[in-house]
């Protein structure tokens, strides 16, 4: 199948969605829908599929699911808890207590942190549940917020839904990634009620500095502006795991989330915390307790035995992800790209040749021609448009065949 038809074989199944849809009649879709498209790859999955059935057989290097399942202490708990008559009711807004104190028990062995688990801690059904929560909490519209360019979509989106206005602050690779501080302040920042962080920095793989973390809490307090600290893969590719909450006075003015989907193989899972003050505990819970009516408690009792693993456990993880690494860096030369050798997380972030216009041509090229996904570093923002990033979530073997056919395609030219 020509890559042409399949765009147009998507589109048309968009089509038939919008034209089925009964709410035509009754005045269409909500207004803070408006400007918020499909989730990328919600919709390149799709694609890929449509690429599938025609035989294409896509190797997927684009998604950051892990592919590996947890520890099997962790999967036995789930099932010999889930057997039970008596757990199967609705459960704490705030928790289960047995998964609360895991959970300041993990802060405090790995991030050096004290939490008090009945008031500084908030169980997630995922973390990205609690992007939109702390964005429904705080903004009202016209409300402004700072979200790195490039960064993870959602944070966009979920601003955007909540009815306040994105202001975005670039990231650069002559400056490690990090904000320019020097800029923020001479951006007009009245209006600006939350900041958005992540460190390891997704997509970028870059680590932070307690410097950094420092400016971060002092920039927040100078202005008034609540930092949230996007924690998810502090320990993928990483021996020094850190969280922003261990600078001094940080919980005043931040807020962590973080999340067990790829520390622990448990995406599916949906599993993550808030982690703060008591105040902005309370008032994010303020929302939370009237969207959902807390996980299912086999799923948290698991979840605290998974917090409960040794070093062990993430030396076996980070082993096999480094092998994949070497290989998606072997991959990366033969693209001609540019790349930094130490980065953290389950990525690696490329700046792609000047002979290509952006990411997104180069990732279309390395589809249709070789049937490999990458993902286009554009989907980040704008200051993402010359880079492509890949994922360490697929085998040895499928970044092998990836090579091979990537050799192939190229030997044709």
């Amino acid at each position: 199948m020509k890559k042409h038809n399949v765009k147009k074989e998507v589109a048309k199944g968009m089509d038939s969605v919008k034209a089925k849809s009964p709410l035509r009649g009754m005045g269409g879709l909500s207004k803070r829908l408006e400007g918020i498209g499909e989730y990328y790859f919600s919709q390149k999955l799709r694609e890929i599929e449509t690429l599938n059935k025609a035989g294409k057989n896509i190797i997927n290097l684009g998604i950051g699911s892990p592919d590996r399942p947890p520890h099997p202490d962790v999967i036995k708990v789930l099932q010999e808890e889930s057997a039970k008559s008596n757990v199967h009711a609705y459960q704490s807004y705030k928790g289960a207590p047995v998964l609360r104190k895991a959970i300041s028990e993990w802060y405090k062995k790995w991030y050096r942190v004290d939490l008090d688990p009945d008031t500084e801690i908030l169980p997630l059904i995922g973390s990205k549940e609690g992007i939109m929560h702390i964005c429904m909490t705080y903004l009202d519209k016209g409300d402004e917020v700072l979200v790195p360019n490039p960064g993870y979509p959602t944070y966009r989106s979920a601003v955007k839904l909540a009815g306040g206005k994105c202001v975005e602050y670039k990231l650069r690779e002559k400056n490690n990634y990090h904000p320019n501080f020097d800029k923020l302040e001479k951006k007009d920042l009245k209006k600006v009620k939350l900041m958005f962080v992540n460190y390891p920095q997704m997509p970028t793989g870059q680590l932070p500095t307690k410097e950094i973390f420092e400016k971060l809490v002092s920039f927040g307090r100078k202005h008034n502006i609540l930092i949230i600290n996007d924690n998810p893969y502090s320990f993928i590719l990483n021996d020094q795991p850190a969280s922003l909450l261990a600078i001094d006075g940080a919980k005043e003015h931040i807020i962590e989330l973080n999340s067990l989907s790829k520390s622990h193989n448990m995406a599916g899972w949906r599993v993550g915390m808030l982690c703060g003050g008591k105040e902005r505990v309370e008032e994010v819970l303020r929302f939370k307790s009237n969207m959902d009516s807390g996980m299912f408690l086999p799923v948290q009792l698991a979840a605290a035995k998974a917090l409960s693993l040794e070093k062990g456990w993430h030396d076996e993880v980070n082993s096999i992800y480094r092998a994949r690494r070497e290989k998606a860096f072997e991959l990366l030369d033969l693209l001609q790209c540019r790349y930094s050798g130490d980065q953290a997380g389950m990525f690696v972030w490329a700046a792609i040749p000047q002979t290509y216009k952006d990411g997104y041509v180069l990732s279309d090229e390395v589809l249709y021609k070789s049937n490999v996904f990458i993902t286009p570093g554009g989907i980040f923002g704008s200051a993402g448009e010359k880079y492509i990033r890949v994922s360490l979530c697929s085998t040895e073997e499928k970044f092998d065949e990836a090579i091979v056919r990537i050799k192939n395609q190229q030997s044709k030219i």
